[in-house]
């Protein structure tokens, strides 16, 4: 039965980001806001869905370690598994430029995360550095947004602005559902193997909610707005190490080991290093190899901490 729940709630995921996705960057779009900024912000909000529903609803039951080991793990997931595939069956081309302030904060976010944790308990003094670090970066990137406004916007999701607000609720809705399905799930299997919540969190938890952000990179090389997946994928980094774990530290305090924190953070850290866009060559297939081990590498080493 915990089987089937997980496999359930990563079909709520994949479907409720897919729909939140197209309807809240259809709305966005409409609002006249650049592609780019659109991924780092809107569309990392809606990808990172699942997590926060997750983040919540593990820190509300007692058991909030799920929520770090899901931010965490899901970091890596995001960058160096979801970007290792999708480089692995093409190349991307990305500017530096448009990248370099979600960049800069992706690699800060961890490493603020794990200064937090150093005496292994992330409480509500922690999580509310965390929480205000985030809305600086927000207020940074609102304020980009209108400076960078424009009158046309090519978009990922619907044009109607009424079909778009219906998927974006309709997403949302499956989203919370998957957050809740994989929990109970994710505990289940975490009982019966005997492994300690963070490790959960940080393997199965985190490779169920990074399966929004998998379609939408998928579905922006499609759309010909690698920047807009690219993006989503570093802001979602930033989404999970300040809101979502600030979220849940200020319901619940964190209790984590630092070796297994340190871990997540390397393995971010290294995958972030890889996907740095070069000035002139594509993001090819040995990046994506390279990214992958870095994600199986990671996996294996949380398993075997925890066993």
């Amino acid at each position: 039965m915990n089987l089937l729940a997980l496999a359930a709630g990563v079909v709520a995921a994949a479907a409720g980001g897919e729909l939140f996705v197209r309807g809240a960057v259809g709305l966005a779009a409409w609002a006249r806001v650049p592609a780019g900024i659109i991924g780092a912000t809107v569309a990392a909000f809606a990808t990172s869905s699942p997590e926060l529903s997750v983040g919540v609803q593990s820190a509300m039951s007692g058991t909030p370690a799920i929520a770090l080991g899901d931010a965490l793990g899901s970091n890596v997931i995001n960058i160096a598994c979801v970007l290792g595939i999708v480089l692995v069956t093409g190349p991307l081309v990305v500017a530096r430029r448009d990248l370099r302030r979600e960049l800069g904060f992706a690699v800060a976010a961890p490493l603020l995360t794990l200064v937090t944790l150093v005496d292994g308990v992330l409480a509500s003094v922690e999580a509310a550095t965390l929480l205000g670090v985030f809305a600086g970066w927000l207020a940074l990137v609102v304020n980009a947004a209108r400076k960078a406004r424009q009158s046309s916007v090519d978009e990922l999701g619907t044009r109607t602005r009424w079909a778009a607000l219906v998927s974006a609720v309709a997403g949302l809705a499956l989203l919370v559902l998957a957050g809740r399905l994989i929990v109970v799930a994710a505990k289940g299997i975490g009982a019966d193997l005997g492994l300690d919540p963070f490790i959960v969190g940080a393997t199965f938890v985190a490779l169920g909610t990074s399966t929004p952000e998998l379609a939408t990179v998928i579905i922006s090389r499609r759309r010909g707005h690698v920047e807009v997946g690219v993006g989503t994928l570093l802001g979602s980094n930033v989404f999970n190490n300040l809101w979502i774990v600030g979220v849940a530290a200020l319901i619940h305090p964190i209790r984590a080991d630092v070796s297994e924190v340190l871990l997540a953070v390397v393995a971010c850290l290294l995958a972030l290093a890889l996907v740095t866009p070069a000035r002139t060559a594509p993001m090819g297939k040995v990046r994506g190899v390279l990214l992958l081990l870095v994600a199986a590498a990671y996996l294996l080493g949380t398993v075997l901490i925890g066993v």
